[in-house]
């Protein structure tokens, strides 16, 4: 008997036919005689709607009734899942995350998980019956609903699991497991069986949209073994684990994992910064405090006149507010003039392999510059290479890469 945690998205609990496919899954598990809680999302689609209510009612809303609204999406399915297993004649039922409780920080609309108390969860799952729970949301210390930012579902599962001590934590998703890359550019794109936390990590952070990038982290940190495959389709989907559960021989056999993109991103360049000691802390100062994040830096060669060019990248939703940032500290960098790009993409190769094979960034840049295709920016990791690309080449860099790899399926 194995205690498991089952997640569901959106699009697995979009509609009561769809519902019912989901009860049935749970009811497989209870029925091989293991322990089951459920963590959903709302239906698809059913958060903007209530997002979008929000801001009809008022732009600038109070996020702590806006966390009452947005919540309510996970609730109703919670509900519904509940009540469909108990037709099936499973035994189950709701606890919505005020019920456990799971304790939150105050940060309403961006609340992180601080602890669950599981005594009475256990005891209901250890009687056999299903306990069904709202992704994304808790309480504060306040007493009041939270919610945990967008895609916050993948954490409430994990950290459910971390906190029952759940052998497996399995994330049902509208696609059937890790790629190598993104199978709609690339055909002969391969499933990955296992990939470590670490490669996971990175994937999710540069781009692969399969799994929340916190939801990772807390798998990582509380080393819970995840699994990520389809709703739909019986078959077998993607472990994510410790490296010592992959084995330093699967590890050595492939150096790349993914390759992973995202068009996502920002290029921002001051043009004649003065070259002189704390300039670039005077440019990432303002950005800080506005809480935006930094990707690539590269500061160019130094001009005759004691000067230097700084380019770097930023999220593009954040672009606007960065612009402004650093247009309000012009005086205080002392920069001639800012221009910025928003046609790029980030192309990242993901694997563990990195760390004892040579010649793998050197690999990356002779294959994008025998198709023609110009690096703007580089930042790399201990199991990361980055560049920044025109966002025009995007498909093209990703194939080339993943031939260049050798991550092609065999036809």
């Amino acid at each position: 008997m194995a205690k498991i945690v089952m997640k569901f998205g959106g699009t697995s609990m979009a509609g009561t036919e769809r519902i019912r496919n989901v009860a049935s899954r749970v009811k497989k598990e209870v029925d091989a005689g293991n322990q089951v809680a459920v963590v959903v999302s709302a239906m698809a689609g059913e958060t903007d709607r209530l997002v979008g209510f929000c801001r009809e009612a008022a732009p600038l809303h109070d996020p702590k009734e806006y966390d009452v609204v947005v919540a309510a999406g996970e609730q109703i399915t919670s509900g519904l899942l509940a009540i469909t297993l108990q037709a099936m004649g499973v035994p189950a039922r709701s606890w919505l995350g005020w019920q456990l409780p799971i304790h939150t920080s105050d940060a309403h609309s961006s609340a992180r998980i601080e602890s669950i108390e599981t005594d009475a969860l256990n005891a209901a799952m250890a009687s056999g019956e299903v306990a069904v729970i709202p992704g994304f949301q808790g309480m504060a210390d306040t007493g009041r609903v939270t919610t945990l930012g967008r895609g916050g579902s993948d954490t409430s599962a994990v950290a459910v699991a971390a906190a029952v001590k759940a052998d497996r934590c399995d994330i049902y998703t509208d696609v059937d497991g890790v790629y190598t890359t993104d199978p709609r550019i690339v055909p002969k794109a391969q499933k990955l069986d296992k990939v470590t936390y670490e490669e996971m990590l990175e994937l999710a952070s540069v781009g692969a949209k399969v799994l929340q990038t916190r939801s990772v982290s807390l798998a990582m940190k509380e080393n819970v073994r995840v699994q990520v495959l389809t709703s739909f389709e019986d078959k077998p989907g993607t472990l994510i684990v410790s490296d010592d559960e992959i084995g330093e021989n699967d590890v050595e056999r492939q150096v790349i994992t993914g390759i992973a993109h995202d068009k996502n991103e920002a290029k921002i360049t001051l043009i004649k910064v003065p070259d002189r000691p704390g300039a670039v802390a005077s440019i990432f100062a303002p950005l800080a405090d506005a809480s935006i994040n930094v990707d690539m830096i590269i500061q160019n060669i130094a001009h005759d006149a004691g000067s230097t060019d700084v380019t770097f990248t930023v999220p593009g939703a954040e672009l606007a507010r960065a612009l402004d940032a650093l247009e309000k500290a012009q005086g205080a960098i002392g920069y001639e003039k800012l221009v910025h790009d928003t046609k790029v993409a980030k192309i990242s190769i993901v694997g563990v392999g990195m760390r004892s094979h040579a010649g793998v960034a050197s690999t990356m840049f002779q294959a994008l510059g025998s198709r023609g295709i110009n690096i703007q920016a580089i930042s790399t990791s201990e199991i990361k290479v980055s560049v920044l690309i025109d966002e025009d080449e995007t498909e093209l860099a990703v194939r080339v890469l993943h031939t260049a790899y050798g991550l092609d399926a065999a036809d």
